[in-house]
């Protein structure tokens, strides 16, 4: 089965584009065989659409808070609530998402999906510091579009299942709260470098909560440890997650790994 590990950018551009990470998993090793990079929504929805056989892990979120839609009004049916939160823009996602943190008190502005606990990762009705929401909004239809099946969310072509992951899990298992990547030239130092190739000597170890070990060319762990934005590395976090998915299915398990979850709000492989 081929594995895929998803960057996702919800306005890639040629400074920033979405990255994914190809590769197989066999007896506990994961082997990241190429790095292909996509600048625009389209032409990353025209790969996602061919005709192909993949478990994919992608971050990105796949539903909103339940607590959120309820107060909004909006459907609680997840195909239903996409339809409503795709078709508006995003200028009108931040004035409604703003007018509900607005109302609440300090320390409890956002609303949060079961999930994120668990898996340490931020709201999904964030709009700023990542643009959570704003990736789910433009990541969200590509995937609908190219026929993919959401575990326990959408029912599509079981040959191409799309899973919510998130790097920053399997990260902090082997480095804490040390960051290891930014945007932000300033801040590309040695020892945002040092702690990519401490994160990757653990990955290749099989050292984190997965016991996969990765495996791939001298070459492309290079591109991986000097990538500064951290954008190629998370890909490959993410394809270790798809990897044991794929181990989860072939063991029996129907919904890849996932625990009973909310169905409207979705959740995080691993977490």
């Amino acid at each position: 089965m081929n594995l895929i590990g998803c960057d996702f950018s919800s306005s890639p551009s040629k400074r920033k584009p979405i990255v994914l990470a190809l590769g197989q998993a066999r007896q506990g090793r994961v082997q990241l065989q190429a790095l292909q990079t996509f600048e625009t929504l389209s032409a990353f929805g025209d790969w996602l659409a061919q005709p192909a056989d993949w478990v994919g892990g992608f971050d990105l979120p796949f539903g909103l808070p339940r607590e959120l839609v309820e107060n909004l009004g909006w459907p609680i049916d997840w195909a239903a609530c996409m339809d409503h939160y795709c078709a508006l823009e995003r200028p009108q996602i931040r004035e409604q998402f703003a007018a509900f943190c607005n109302a609440r008190p300090v320390g409890g502005k956002f609303a949060h999906r079961a999930t994120d606990k668990p898996a340490g990762s931020s709201p999904s009705m964030k709009w700023v510091n990542p643009p959570v929401a704003y990736m789910l909004h433009a990541g969200v239809p590509l995937l609908r579009q190219a026929g993919a099946h959401l575990p326990g969310l959408r029912t599509g072509d079981t040959r191409r299942v799309a899973l919510e992951a998130y790097p920053g899990l399997l990260a902090r298992d082997v480095l804490g709260n040390t960051s290891y990547k930014s945007d932000d030239k300033a801040k590309q130092t040695p020892e945002r470098l040092m702690a990519r190739r401490e994160l990757l000597g653990a990955l290749e170890r099989g050292q984190t909560r997965l016991g996969l070990r990765l495996v791939a060319s001298n070459a492309l762990l290079g591109r991986l440890a000097d990538d500064a934005s951290g954008d190629a590395l998370d890909a490959a976090l993410c394809l270790m997650q798809a990897a044991w998915a794929q181990h989860q299915h072939e063991a029996g398990h129907p919904q890849y790994g996932l625990p009973p979850f909310d169905p409207l709000e979705g959740w995080i492989v691993n977490a």
